[in-house]
C-alpha cells in the first residue's frame, strides 16, 4: 500500500544509513522500524513500584513536640531564628 507520510530529516537519513549500512532495503527498514515503534507504543511503560519501610522515629530522651520554639532552641541553639 503507498501513502504519504513527512518524516523528519534526522529519522529520514539515520533510515537510509542503516538501509546501507545492513544492505537491507530502505522499505523493509521502514517497516521493521514503524513494527517495532508500535509495539513499544500499544504497551505502557513499565512503572517501578515504590515502597518506603516506615521506621519509628521517636524524640529523643528530654525533647518535648509540645513547644516547637523551646525544641528547635534546643536542636538549632538560641540563635536559629
Amino acid at each position: 500500500m503507498r501513502t504519504t507520510i513527512s518524516i523528519d530529516d534526522v529519522v529520514l537519513e539515520r533510515a537510509r544509513a542503516v538501509s546501507d549500512k545492513l544492505g537491507t532495503p530502505f522499505k523493509t527498514i521502514i517497516n521493521e522500524a514503524l513494527r517495532n515503534g508500535l509495539d513499544q507504543v500499544e504497551q505502557p511503560a513499565k512503572q517501578l513500584i515504590y515502597k518506603t519501610k516506615p521506621h519509628k522515629m521517636g524524640l529523643r530522651t528530654g525533647r518535648n513536640i509540645d513547644n516547637i520554639q523551646e525544641l528547635l532552641a534546643q536542636i538549632e541553639g538560641e540563635d536559629h531564628r
